[in-house]
């Protein structure tokens, strides 16, 4: 393990690369207004951070060599750089697998401390299925292209630039603000926050969290959501095995490859238990949507038949209310003339609060039916799902300063159907919640679509009404 520790205790010159988009430091009164100019200030800012990290092209294939967060740590050092107050600490578990944590000290130690946790990698693209440059990190009419703009960088900029513009003004605020670059979010966080918290909490615990994600508009009626839980995981691993033979005498033979899709089609069919939660009940009621298909979304027995009538907001309905299982990876064979006797199926599974272990497996067994006496179910991960109370200070400041940023809007606390570094907070007893602010353009299935899909972009406009959200929430709450 490496770990290189540099303290920033006077100003020095910012670097060339973090100048470009260190406005907030060099003019801190532009936070302190709330119209159009303070935003696109505060907008230039978070995106010109966002267009250098999704050029950092930190990729995590599941490699321990990928990721190589360690570039977009540099950008950030050299971002924050230039400011008084700021401890900063780069730690390495891996090389190049490195996680940046930058602390400013509020004015009295027993008061709530706030962290900031956004991850620097990414995932793989497949180039081909893109319009532009996934690395490109292109501002093209108002929109920056490539991948992370979702998924988290855009969100992991806005926290920089709060932070930097924080320690920049000179006030210090009560309790301190933790801002915790991580690695490895994209692969169960072995070498970024599940790394950090366990053997690191000396310098990432704090006792609030705002990672990712939330933000979205929901309906017309002006909610934003607010993640504050997550399913969990549970992957499974299935073992077919079928008879090799030679590929010129198909018939009769028992070819894994054909069992392993039987498997895939069985389990992508099969309709597992619907659970519809208070979660999911708030969701629907701020859905612009019919009477009827409002009442079939709350009804467990039609619950699926009504999904068709939610677009591209189907896909969200189904993982919030499903124990859901994706087949993702297969493989089988070797040799174009041999009949494969075995293959394996990788599931990627994800749980609902009050899921077991066992049900997993039940499930599985009921989707996979006469084919267990083929297919193996192996593996026994199980990470619990988490949830983070809605009664809490920092929960209602967000809920207040979004309705300040954007008059009208209130928080819709949801649950996350994707993992994120949060649950490692909330599994030591800290609150953490998905947060952003996303303009009115979005549909929360669109926005949902472009996490690890083609051309994932974002607008400029959610930068600055994220940023400018951001910037009030940690100053009321750390005030308080």
């Amino acid at each position: 393990m490496t770990t290189t520790t540099t303290t920033t205790t006077t100003a020095t010159a910012a670097t060339a690369a973090g100048t470009a988009a260190t406005g907030a430091g060099t003019n801190p009164a532009a936070w302190t207004g709330t119209g159009p100019d303070a935003r696109r200030e505060r907008a230039g800012q978070t995106t010109e951070l966002l267009q250098a990290l999704v050029r950092n092209a930190c990729v995590n294939d599941g490699t321990v060599g990928s990721g190589q967060e360690i570039r977009s740590v540099r950008t950030l050092l050299d971002f924050l750089d230039g400011v008084d107050g700021l401890e900063t600490e780069v730690v390495e578990p891996q090389p190049g697998r490195a996680s940046l944590v930058a602390r400013l000290r509020g004015t009295d130690p027993d008061a709530p401390s706030l962290g900031l946790v956004g991850h620097t990698d990414v995932v793989p693209v497949e180039p081909a299925g893109w319009s532009r440059d996934p690395f490109g990190g292109e501002l093209v009419d108002g929109w920056v292209w490539g991948r992370g703009a979702i998924d988290m960088l855009g969100l992991t900029s806005a926290f920089a630039v709060v932070t930097r513009a924080l320690a920049a003004s000179g006030r210090r605020l009560r309790g301190d603000l933790v801002l915790a670059a991580v690695a490895d979010e994209e692969h169960g966080s072995v070498w970024g926050a599940d790394w950090l918290t366990t053997h690191r909490w000396d310098l990432v615990g704090v006792d609030a969290v705002l990672t990712e994600s939330g933000g979205v508009p929901v309906g017309s009626g002006g909610q934003r959501t607010l993640a504050v839980g997550e399913k969990g995981g549970a992957g499974r691993r299935l073992r077919v095995v079928g008879r090799p033979g030679h590929g010129s005498g198909p018939y009769g033979s028992l070819n894994a490859i054909v069992l392993a899709a039987e498997a895939v089609r069985r389990i992508t069919e099969h309709r597992g238990p619907v659970v519809v939660g208070d979660l999911w009940r708030c969701y629907v009621a701020a859905l612009d949507v019919p009477h009827d298909v409002r009442a079939a979304l709350l009804d467990p027995e039609r619950l699926d038949d009504a999904l068709p009538a939610l677009g591209a907001l189907g896909s969200v309905a189904h993982a919030t209310t499903h124990t859901t299982v994706a087949p993702t990876v297969l493989h089988a064979g070797g040799k174009p003339n041999v009949i494969p006797g075995e293959a394996e199926i990788t599931l990627d599974v994800r749980v609902l609060p009050g899921t077991r272990a066992q049900d997993v497996d039940d499930l599985l067994r009921d989707a996979l039916g006469d084919l267990v006496e083929h297919v193996h179910v192996e593996g026994d991960r199980f990470g619990e799902p988490s949830l983070s109370p809605t009664d809490t200070e920092l929960f209602a400041v967000v809920d207040e300063v979004v309705g300040d940023v954007v008059p009208g809007a209130s928080v819709l606390p949801t649950l996350g159907t994707g993992g994120t570094d949060g649950r490692f907070y909330r599994r030591r007893g800290v609150p953490a919640y998905g947060f952003g602010l996303l303009s009115d353009r979005w549909d929360p299935g669109v926005f949902r679509s472009l996490f690890h899909g083609n051309d994932e972009r974002v607008d400029v406009e959610s930068l600055g009404l994220t940023t400018t959200a951001l910037h009030e929430v940690v100053t009321r709450y750390l005030a308080r």
